[in-house]
């Protein structure tokens, strides 16, 4: 099994190398944020084990760059004890929370129950369709041969990513409205009809003939990724 571990302290990082490599993980080891991200995308870990305090992406920013395109299990390891730090953590897309210092066997039982728990899909940080490629990770569009960016609002992406995450299947307008914008607005379908125009315009090749953004009259809207299109891991 393989391990991410991004802390920016090189004692811990050397000691968690050290005590899981008895234990026969293969430890990846990130001192930044940054680092741990395109780490993620590039090792394809089974569990990630995440500091919160890093420098060039924090805890919190890292564990939104990750839930972008990945379901891996993330355990965060942190000095912080407040519930509030735990709870961002939690609402961010952490599985678990253990504060330091911990002992060796606590750390292996939360990691077994983490692999276990885990569904064991396969993430995709790059999806393709068309002559579009959206790298989930890094939170980019790009068209055409000469990948030209292509410039989404926050709000188009948020649906966007929904959709893509999803392939095949028809998701709800309720789900839309509400992963997206909030319980409070699920009668709001106007809005989708909006962001959805908006979307075929910047990314289907015909925008009043979609192919890959469809309407699912009355019910809500699916992906169709083409079978002559490919979805990879950068």
């Amino acid at each position: 099994m393989k391990i991410l571990i991004a802390d920016d302290d090189p004692q811990i990082l050397r000691a968690l190398r050290i005590t899981l490599g008895a234990y026969d993980y293969e430890v990846v080891p990130a001192a930044d944020g940054a680092a741990a991200v395109r780490l993620a995308v590039t090792t394809h870990p089974d569990v990630v084990l995440l500091d919160l305090g890093m420098p060039k992406l924090d805890g919190l920013e890292v564990i939104a760059a990750l839930r972008g395109w990945s379901a891996i299990p993330i355990l965060v390891i942190s000095g912080r004890t407040d519930a509030a730090d735990k709870v961002a953590a939690l609402d961010a897309g952490a599985d678990d929370y253990v504060t330091k210092p911990f002992s060796t066997e606590e750390l292996l039982a939360r990691i077994r129950a983490l692999v276990r728990r885990s569904p064991g899909v396969q993430s995709v940080p790059e999806i393709r369709f068309g002559d579009v490629c959206v790298d989930l990770a890094a939170k980019r569009v790009t068209r055409g041969p000469a990948e030209k960016t292509v410039r989404l609002t926050p709000t188009e992406w948020l649906v966007l990513e929904v959709l893509l995450k999803n392939p095949g299947k028809l998701v709800t307008q309720q789900t839309l409205l509400t992963e997206v914008w909030g319980p409070h607005l699920v009668k709001e379908t106007g809005y989708l009809r909006l962001y959805m125009g908006q979307l075929r315009k910047k990314l289907e090749p015909t925008p009043a003939e979609p192919r890959y953004l469809l309407t699912e009259p009355g019910m809500g809207y699916r992906f169709a990724p083409d079978h002559r299109d490919s979805t990879k891991t950068s």
